[in-house]
């Protein structure tokens, strides 16, 4: 088994809103067929393998509240990032993010070590903060590195 077949495959998700909840769809693919003759253009959902579905699955993980699984039996699925949402953009909340990236992170079986999270504000936007994540998956010589940034600030909403 090469070290890309190890980390899965699944379903590649699309971001379609940004702002404060992102909201992701499964991704389409089309495919011309030959069917009675004619030709059909077929929609189909699109797969993410390897490096690519790893990264898809770690984002998943840390934007899924910790318990929110275990309805399907997956109770420490997840992450506690949801628990900063409604702070101040501080040191010491970007360094209790960065402490829940790396409990979350520690329980994927598909990571030999976390090789570098850095936490930092948004350069232009004061209630968001980005978070990097350099990863090496199990069997690579080569890290993973995924970022995506976190809106602190629920507009009223939280």
């Amino acid at each position: 088994m090469n070290a890309q077949t190890n980390l899965g495959k699944d379903i590649a998700l699309t971001l379609l809103d940004n702002r404060l909840l992102r909201i992701y769809a499964p991704a389409e693919t089309t495919r011309r067929t030959v069917e009675g003759g004619r030709g059909l253009t077929i929609r189909d959902f699109d797969t993410l393998e390897g490096r690519g579905n790893l990264g898809q699955a770690l984002v998943m993980r840390l934007l899924t509240p910790q318990g929110e699984l275990a309805p399907l039996g997956h109770p420490a699925y997840g992450s506690r990032l949801h628990e900063i949402i409604g702070d101040r953009n501080t040191d010491t909340i970007r360094n209790l993010a960065k402490l829940h990236v790396l409990a979350s992170l520690e329980a994927e079986r598909r990571i030999d070590k976390v090789t570098s999270v850095a936490v930092t504000p948004h350069p232009s936007l004061r209630d968001v903060i980005r978070i990097a994540i350099e990863a090496l998956p199990v069997g690579a010589d080569v890290p993973l590195a995924i970022s995506f940034t976190l809106e602190l600030d629920t507009g009223g909403q939280g």
